[in-house]
């Protein structure tokens, strides 16, 4: 019964969002890794704004591991928790240079060995720049969505991507989790869900419950 209603929401969701892709600008696996670490408790658009001027600047791994902290942290200043995030991805970058011949690595294991790359991260690079499917990306978008809508019982962020895992069919791992950010930014709102006008009013137990 799970897998039937997951694959309602799916279809639904696939139908409102046919264009539905990652919202980070990236041409390289470097600049996704970077701009998806980036993009913690930071949106999108803030990012892409960034990141803008930081790749026109920094385009390899030797150009990051070749600035200091303080450098970069200013560069990347507005997207809040810089200092964290500068640390990360100049440490990741010389990992990637030590230890992969300057490129970022292809498997789950190896990126999660990587500052700042937790399970979402490397889901989204490995989908994004290499076109490998091992899992889902959990953000708060999806993490709150999964859970209103009766797919998950659990919070923790690897917790709700076994579960889903277990009711989306593998080739749609990556596009479930864009379908469900895209969806909780644009109806499904964390104080006010737009319940009246969500196609997933019929399917979801959270429905109308919110005042």
């Amino acid at each position: 019964m799970a897998d039937d209603k997951a694959n309602q929401i799916l279809a639904l969701l696939k139908n409102e969002y046919p264009e539905i892709k990652i919202a980070l600008h990236y041409s390289n696996p470097l600049e996704l890794l970077i701009a998806t670490i980036l993009s913690a408790q930071c949106t999108d658009k803030q990012v892409n704004a960034v990141t803008k001027k930081l790749f026109a600047k920094y385009r390899t791994v030797q150009d990051f591991t070749g600035i200091s902290q303080e450098e970069l942290e200013k560069e990347i200043y507005s997207t809040g928790f810089y200092r964290n995030k500068a640390k990360n991805i100049i440490g990741a970058c010389k990992i990637i240079a030590s230890e992969y011949n300057s490129k970022v690595p292809d498997t789950m294991e190896e990126l999660l060995k990587l500052p700042g790359v937790a399970r979402k991260t490397a889901n989204i690079v490995l989908s994004g720049a290499f076109g490998k499917i091992e899992g889902m990306a959990v953000d708060t978008h999806v993490k709150r969505l999964s859970g209103r809508l009766g797919l998950t019982a659990h919070t923790d962020p690897e917790k709700i991507e076994k579960d889903l895992l277990k009711i989306i069919p593998k080739n749609d791992w990556d596009i479930f989790s864009l379908l469900l950010i895209n969806h909780g930014r644009k109806v499904c709102a964390a104080r006010k869900p737009l319940c009246r006008e969500c196609i997933l009013n019929k399917l979801c137990p959270s429905a109308f419950t919110f005042g």
